[in-house]
């Protein structure tokens, strides 16, 4: 037949029924897992597979990348952090990479595969972004790779 009644500051169940939540241990803010989403256009061929496969020829990919960040929620602003601020973080990288040929205009990216180029991105950002947990990178629609540092 419902919750019984109990005024604002009490919890309604029996091991904490008329308790004062201010002497309840402190609770966490919870921590949160946010995502922001890049694409960019970019070509090229993989050096180091078998002669006369596929990937060994020149091509491109419209790639996706989401970049993961992971930290308590402030309780003053509501959120982890900024979207913008992780758009300001990937910005240089996302100008390294659109509409290039990323086995010679891409420094360090020798063999530009998608395990590659995740680390490759997590190396740049996470100096500038602590709190970045993951790169997840979509070379097409059904493949990605993820890297975890």
């Amino acid at each position: 037949m419902g919750l019984p009644r109990t005024s604002r500051n009490t919890v309604p169940n029996e091991s904490w029924r008329g308790r004062d939540l201010a002497k309840l241990p402190a609770v966490p803010h919870p921590v949160m897992k946010l995502y922001k989403s890049f694409g960019f256009e970019a070509a090229h061929y993989l050096p180091n597979v078998p002669i006369g496969h596929k990937c060994g020829r020149i091509h491109g990919h419209s790639f996706r990348c989401e970049i993961e960040v992971t930290g308590p929620v402030d309780p003053a602003t509501g959120w982890v952090m900024d979207f913008a601020d992780i758009k300001k973080a990937f910005r240089p990288l996302e100008e390294a990479l659109d509409h290039r040929f990323l086995n010679e205009d891409v420094p360090d990216l020798p063999n530009p595969t998608s395990e590659e180029i995740c680390k490759w991105i997590w190396d740049r950002l996470k100096p500038s972004l602590p709190l970045l947990t993951g790169v997840i990178l979509h070379e097409t629609c059904t493949a990605r790779s993820e890297y975890r540092g």
